[in-house]
């Protein structure tokens, strides 16, 4: 649907803009936008522009100044806006225009049916390019930024996965041996332990040296791996 607000004053049938002229002005405003858009947020992307059919019985006076074009709605050029058309001159009028840009970039999506809890590797996940602008529960980018984390819940074939369908995976099980890896400046002391809870990467949990029988808190930076400074 296109909006407009017309100024009161007569104009001859064939002095008006064309549909042809508003919609390259919008194409153009939107180009504009859509690379200073990805200009600020560092990276690059394929991207759609869709204008939605203009209504043939829409008259528009020519106008005499150059138009002036804003976004309403949404702070970013992506996904379903608004673009404001101005014309400020002796026969000033007003347009709203609905248009869709659609931004394609790799994203993370499961090549496979996954049940929850699955741990995820470079074999269940892929890179696919999809529109970003309609992923309202957003998207990750990098295959490192879920290999070794698990599923919160289960997804289908091709499915995109959100931030919040994952977490750390956990590394090392409560009761299995670990090596305790105690770290100071100096030196790095190895010693068998046994984990006193799950942990996952980076998460700090309690453990028990084997040898004296101490229980220690240390951080988990592998498989069956603790950390602990001196």
């Amino acid at each position: 649907m296109i909006l407009a607000c017309l100024g009161g004053k007569a104009f001859a049938e064939d002095d008006y803009t064309s549909s042809d002229e508003l919609i390259g002005a919008v194409e153009s405003f939107l180009e504009e936008r859509v690379q200073e858009y990805l200009l600020e947020a560092g990276f690059n992307a394929r991207h759609e522009n869709q204008i939605n059919a203009l209504d043939p019985r829409l008259r528009l006076a020519a106008c005499d100044k150059p138009l002036t074009l804003s976004q309403q709605g949404a702070p970013t050029p992506v996904g379903r806006i608004s673009v404001k058309v101005r014309c400020e001159g002796s026969s000033p009028w007003t347009v709203f225009v609905p248009v869709q840009v659609k931004l394609y970039r790799p994203v993370v999506v499961a090549v496979q049916p996954l049940l929850r809890g699955t741990v995820l590797d470079d074999q269940n996940v892929a890179l696919m390019e999809r529109d970003v602008g309609t992923l309202t529960q957003g998207y990750l980018t990098s295959l490192q930024q879920v290999v070794g984390t698990k599923l919160k819940r289960q997804v289908v074939n091709e499915q995109i996965l959100a931030p919040a369908f994952i977490e750390q995976a956990e590394l090392i099980r409560k009761g299995e041996q670990v090596v305790i890896n105690a770290r100071s400046a100096s030196f790095n002391i190895r010693m068998q332990g046994e984990a006193l809870a799950d942990g996952a990467k980076d998460e700090e949990i309690r453990v028990r040296n084997l040898s004296s029988n101490r229980v220690i808190r240390g951080r988990v930076v592998d498989q069956g791996q603790v950390e602990v400074a001196l």
